[in-house]
Order: C-alpha cells, then structure tokens, then sequence
C-alpha cells in the first residue's frame, strides 16, 4: 500500500478509535426506589433524589438497546494541529453493539489530498468497517472498505493477556448511554443543577466529576490490568496534569437521557464530547458492506510482516 493510503487509512482508523474509545463502566445499581425526572420541576433535588432518578434513568435506557444519536466532539491544545472539531451522527445499538454513523470535522480536511470528507463506519458482530473513500478504492482494485475483526485480532495475537484487552475492548465499542449514566452514578460530586429545555424537549440536568483513579475504579474494562499497571496509568494521568472527567446529562420526563456532556481538561488541552439522543427503541438495520468492496486490515499487515514490507512499502 502507497504512503499517501497508509496515511488516510491512518487517519479513517483514528476517527473510527474515537467512536469505540469512550470508556465503559460497570452495570451500576438499578435497585431502590426510583423517582421520577420530573422533566418541567423546579424543586432541587437532593443527592439521593438525583441518584434515584439516574438508577432509572440507567434502567430504562439499558432496555431500550437503541438510539439514533449526534454527536460533536471538541479538542483544544497548544498546537494548532492539536485543536478541531468532528461531528458524528447515525444510529447505534447497545447488548449486542451495532452501529451505523458518519463522521466529518477538521482532523479529516487538513490531513492531505485523497482523505474523506467525511467517513462512514459500520460496525456488527464485533467487526468494525470504516469507508475510506473513492481514491482508496482506486488504489485497491474497488476495495473502498477497511475491515477491522477485533475477534480475529485477539486470536491471532496468542497471548491470553493480549486476548482478553482486545476482547474486553469490544465489549466497549458502543456509545451506550447508559455507560455514562453509571460513570455518573459513582461520582462523589453528582448534583442536580435544574430544569432546562433540549431540543425543544424538558428535562433535568445533572452533573458530576470524577477523578482518572475514580473513573478506573468505576470501569470494568480496567480489570483486565494489574495492579501495577493501573497505577501507572494513574501516574500518566496525574504527570498530564488531567483534572478529571467532567459529565453533564439531562435526563427528559420518560427517564431517558437526551444530552451529554463529557469533559476533559489535561495540561496539552481540553476535550469536549456533546452527545444528543432521540429515537430510544428505533430498529437499527445495519448490513456489512459487500465482500468484493471490502479489504482486511488484519490480513494485510500480516501479509506485508511477511514480505518483510513496512507502510511505506
């Protein structure tokens, strides 16, 4: 593969790490009393009362299984090529992870001639599928399709440690909703803010922090770690300088979370994720693309070691 393919496949798998690479968080407490959002109520709330209207809120959309959602998702750094803007819509699936979304921003126009506009990624029965546009086709016989098969990944890596982070990976390769809602659920700081309309639609903000530590503890995930290791992800974290994680959701009057918003303030910049949701329940129909379209990532890297060829080959 060309150097220039090898940079927008770069570029296609870095916006599609993006999609999957929200963190998951354990299934959290969907016991107790619930009380309702109370979507247009103007009484505060206290902590107990804003948790109990989350464990429903965590119940209901985790029976829900689907949604359409938009996404934009805002950096800020020190370097100009550090900052940007990209934006994510389509539908999703959660309990089994399906998804059909479009991604355009920034990163994707200054990346060189050749690279998408925008970029297109399917994903189904744990194989991710990322569009990389008309000139990649040309440049492989029609294949316009990467396919990334995180399963095969994991066998063909052979190593049961490495096995278990792919896999355990994939289990997080959704934008479920109802992850945040947990996440949520474990801060220390979680609060009621207020009423306020989205979209036109009445709801209840809530927000919370949570340290990288407490995200960890939080994350299910980061079981597959030792404990060396997750305390060096902790001193990574804390030499960055990351504050935390900061994560705002209002949640409407049928329990179902509308708008989130996920911050990050690090010592290299910010980063801002702003999810809306609509359509919780809608039939999500996603088809993998056609095999005569498609090329296999796994495949090719293990046909270039090989040869003994690197990207630039």
């Amino acid at each position: 593969m060309a150097m220039a393919a090898w940079k927008r496949a770069g570029v296609c798998l870095t916006a599609a790490a993006v999609v999957v690479g929200l963190a998951g968080c354990q299934d959290g407490d969907d016991g107790g009393s619930k009380k309702k959002a109370g979507a247009s109520g103007s009484e505060a709330q206290s902590r107990t009362e804003a948790a109990e209207v989350l464990q429903a809120a965590f119940k209901k959309t985790s029976e829900a299984k689907s949604s359409k959602i938009r996404m934009t998702i805002e950096t800020s750094g020190t370097a100009a090529a550090e900052s940007g803007t990209m934006e994510m819509s389509g539908v999703q699936g959660w309990d089994p992870a399906v998804m059909d979304v479009t991604m355009k921003g920034s990163g994707f126009a200054a990346s060189g001639p050749g690279t998408p506009e925008q970029v297109r990624t399917i994903m189904l029965d744990g194989v991710m599928y990322v569009d990389m546009g008309a000139e990649q086709a040309a440049e492989m016989d029609g294949k316009r399709w990467m396919k990334i098969d995180f399963k095969a990944a994991a066998d063909a890596a052979g190593d049961p440690e490495i096995q278990k982070q792919l896999t355990g990976g994939l289990e997080n390769m959704n934008q479920d909703p109802a992850q945040q809602l947990a996440l949520l659920l474990e801060s220390p700081s979680l609060k009621h803010v207020g009423p306020e309309k989205v979209d036109g639609v009445d709801a209840q903000h809530y927000k919370g922090t949570l340290s990288f530590k407490e995200m960890i503890d939080a994350n299910t995930s980061f079981d597959l770690l030792s404990k060396e290791e997750r305390d060096e992800l902790v001193a990574m974290a804390e030499k960055s300088d990351m504050k935390g994680y900061d994560t705002e959701i209002w949640v409407n009057g049928d329990d179902l979370p509308v708008k989130m918003v996920v911050g990050m303030t690090m010592a290299q910049g910010t980063m801002k994720m702003t999810s809306h949701f609509s359509d919780y329940g809608a039939k999500v129909e996603v088809e993998a693309p056609p095999a005569g379209e498609t090329f296999d990532l796994m495949e090719m890297l293990t046909e270039l070691e090989s040869l003994g060829a690197g990207p630039a080959a």
